[in-house]
């Protein structure tokens, strides 16, 4: 079986209160999933993840530490995909489009992302953001 790399970051803002994610709409297929993108060579995983969401979004963020999740799945047969996650938080939240793959991009309150994400694997993602976001104290742990 052939094995394909990507990383990227789910991207978090403040907004008063409220915690905001970055989700994409990509072209291909029209799900709504994160910035990611393929290991380029001599590339660790951080700076895919960085790279990636630049590429995508334009932006530049921090990554948190300490937060790294992995999924798994075979996006076509005979291929095993392996996607690393980091978690970033956006200073600066003017977005510019990637046009070329994206075809729309939102900032939705963290409370909403479920029903937005087209894949249970996100939703892990997200309810693991969620987590260490409590346990940082920068949500509410209510």
């Amino acid at each position: 079986m052939a094995k394909e790399k990507s990383c990227g970051a789910l991207v978090y803002r403040k907004k008063g209160d409220t915690v905001q994610m970055l989700i994409l709409r990509h072209k291909m297929g029209g799900h709504w999933s994160f910035p990611k993108g393929h290991v380029e060579a001599g590339e660790t995983e951080v700076e895919t993840a960085l790279r990636e969401v630049r590429e995508e979004t334009g932006l530049t963020i921090q990554l948190m530490p300490g937060f790294r999740e992995q999924v798994c799945y075979s996006p076509r047969p005979g291929i095993s995909k392996e996607v690393v996650y980091f978690l970033g938080y956006a200073e600066d939240s003017r977005t510019v489009r990637q046009e070329e793959e994206i075809s729309e991009i939102r900032w939705v309150n963290l409370r909403s992302m479920a029903g937005y994400l087209t894949y249970d694997n996100d939703r892990l993602l997200i309810k693991n953001a969620r987590r260490y976001l409590k346990e940082k104290g920068i949500l509410p742990s209510r």
